[in-house]
């Protein structure tokens, strides 16, 4: 039996990668995404949520037992080592519980998966567990308003998120397949129905 096809999917804030995940999920690919996969394991009873009230304390709980996402930022804003423990406890469950759900997607027919990874360029050890790299690119001055219309963020503000990301040109090296998405939703659905056919031919052989 061949292996499962894995396609990374990532972008900066604003390229249109969750626009182009809900495409590739319309074609019938199916889409594995470690935020999502984060949300679901820091939110009320997550499985990550003992480890890290042992770690940080009842202070960044909410009384539905979630993560309080705004009072670990505070705290990772006064002890820089926050975070650094918070992705301790956090990335190897986020990687098992995605592993998971792509063998689980895979025993159930689909033909191959979309594994939406945001920070994959800076979350180097990632890479290895996927067949290919497709990142969403885009302007940053087109990123910078995309944001901007949907948030209600200054240009400072998406800038500065902007900045702690992996740029342009460090997404783009670690990329084995790019779609530009520079222009309307057709012509973004053009680029991803030529890849969904790519991904089938691949996955077929």
């Amino acid at each position: 039996m061949s292996q499962p096809l894995i396609v990374g999917l990532t972008g900066g804030i604003g390229s249109g990668k969750s626009a182009a995940a809900d495409m590739f999920a319309a074609l019938g690919a199916a889409i594995v995404d470690a935020d999502v996969v984060a949300h679901d394991l820091t939110g009320p009873g997550g499985a990550a949520m003992a480890a890290i009230r042992e770690a940080f304390g009842d202070a960044v709980i909410t009384p539905t037992g979630a993560l309080d996402r705004t009072a670990m930022r505070q705290l990772a804003f006064t002890d820089p080592s926050a975070r650094a423990r918070l992705e301790a406890v956090l990335h190897p469950l986020i990687g098992a519980e995605c592993a998971s759900r792509m063998a689980a997607a895979i025993k159930h027919g689909a033909p191959y998966v979309i594994h939406a990874v945001p920070l994959l360029a800076e979350s180097g050890g990632a890479r290895q567990h996927m067949n290919r790299v497709l990142v969403v690119d885009c302007p940053e001055e087109l990123q910078v308003s995309r944001v901007m219309a949907r948030s209600g963020l200054a240009a400072e503000e998406v800038r500065r998120i902007m900045a702690a990301q992996a740029g342009r040109a460090v997404r783009l090296v670690i990329a084995d397949d790019v779609i530009v998405n520079d222009g309307d939703l057709e012509a973004l659905r053009q680029q991803v129905a030529e890849l969904h056919a790519k991904y089938l031919a691949t996955a077929t052989k």
